[in-house]
């Protein structure tokens, strides 16, 4: 703040004390001006903007036959949700503008609630990628260059993904892949507790009442790495898991 700024919450706080005075005060603490920012940090950036903000990134797998399959996935940074949108071993612009497409259609109207998409210089990233979110109104991003931290986000979701069940799977073609993703995409988005959401998934409705009398039932997913807990309810749309006990 700068002196004349600090002189108007002083008096809101019913304070009446003159600029020369605040200035002297500040001036004998080794305070000076205020610096000016002409601009947010990235950080502010996400935190102000993120219910408008996607992420995209490829993580890369290597099978137990030495075939080097890669994954597409967009995360929406304010609910953490992510989708996975497809795998390929050949990922090339092509391929990667139809998954974006595929993606928009399945947001519908969501679609148009956002306003970035963060994305890295792969040269994958075509610039027919860039015009397909272009014409939804979305604006493109790049980090800087050998700047990870820059789409964090994403980041941090392909280290999750990597030490919650990649590392301790040995993949052994593609379809084995996309089914070990479908399961881990759903308990990522509907189960897993996000400490950027309070302890809550992407997916938690609102106002949910858990009924705290019903037993709790543990079921086992992502080919059994996983054990997820749930209460018995009717609405939780969950089968109990017989084969074992909370």
């Amino acid at each position: 703040m700068g002196h004349r700024r600090i002189q108007g919450e002083l008096l809101g706080l019913g304070h009446q004390i003159g600029e020369g005075t605040i200035h002297r005060i500040l001036t004998a603490a080794g305070l000076g001006p205020a610096p000016r920012q002409t601009s947010p940090t990235w950080r502010q950036f996400l935190t102000s903007q993120a219910s408008g903000i996607l992420a995209c990134d490829f993580l890369h797998v290597n099978t137990a036959f030495l075939k080097r399959l890669y994954v597409f996935f967009v995360m929406e940074i304010e609910t953490r949700r992510v989708h996975l949108l497809g795998l390929t071993s050949d990922p090339t612009g092509a391929w990667t503008t139809q998954q974006t497409r595929n993606l928009l259609m399945d947001l519908g109207e969501r679609a148009g609630a956002f306003r970035f998409l963060i994305r890295d210089r792969d040269g994958t990233f075509s610039r027919l990628f860039d015009e397909v979110f272009t014409a939804a109104g979305v604006r493109v991003i790049k980090t800087p260059v050998r700047s990870p931290r820059a789409n964090a986000f994403a980041e941090r979701f392909v280290g999750t993904l990597r030490r919650a069940c990649l590392d301790h799977l040995l993949i052994h073609g593609e379809r084995h892949l996309r089914k070990v993703l479908t399961e881990y995409e759903r308990h990522f988005n509907q189960h897993r507790a996000h400490q950027g959401r309070s302890l809550r998934p992407p997916l938690h409705a609102p106002g949910q009442v858990i009924d705290m009398t019903s037993r709790i039932h543990r079921r086992r997913t992502v080919t059994g790495l996983i054990n997820e807990y749930r209460r018995d309810c009717k609405n939780n749309g969950v089968t109990p898991d017989h084969g074992g006990h909370p």
